[in-house]
């Protein structure tokens, strides 16, 4: 079992930057492939980026490449999201998810895991 809590989100202009945090239980953290998602009012969840155990990027949406970088820190069982250039589209909530094997990472329905979610709202 693997409890996600996410962090960070909150309200920032067109341009702006956040870095949101996931922070997960349990002992075997660094066994996970970790996935970001964001689901915005009226639309699907959609895959925003993904890492590996070793944290090897494993791709990010075309929507946020360039803008977005995914990490993680095995020590302290957190992975993060950094968001720069944001844009109005961005504006949604962002979930974390995680699994311990590889596989269809950009499909959210392959993830065991999800944290509750944190809101990123960009608006000038």
């Amino acid at each position: 079992q693997v409890q996600l809590v996410e962090y960070g989100g909150g309200l920032v202009q067109p341009g702006g930057s956040l870095r949101l945090s996931c922070a997960a239980s349990g002992r075997t953290f660094s066994s996970y492939v970790m996935g970001w998602f964001r689901q915005a009012p009226g639309k699907e969840r959609e895959f925003v980026a993904a890492i590996n155990w070793s944290g090897g990027s494993l791709g990010y949406a075309a929507s946020v490449n360039g803008r977005f970088t995914i990490s993680r820190d095995n020590a302290k069982n957190t992975v993060y999201l950094q968001m720069n250039s944001l844009k109005l589209e961005d504006t949604a909530v962002y979930y974390c998810a995680a699994k311990n094997e590889f596989g269809h990472y950009r499909d959210y329905s392959w993830y065991a895991y999800w944290g509750q979610g944190t809101q990123v709202t960009v608006s000038s």
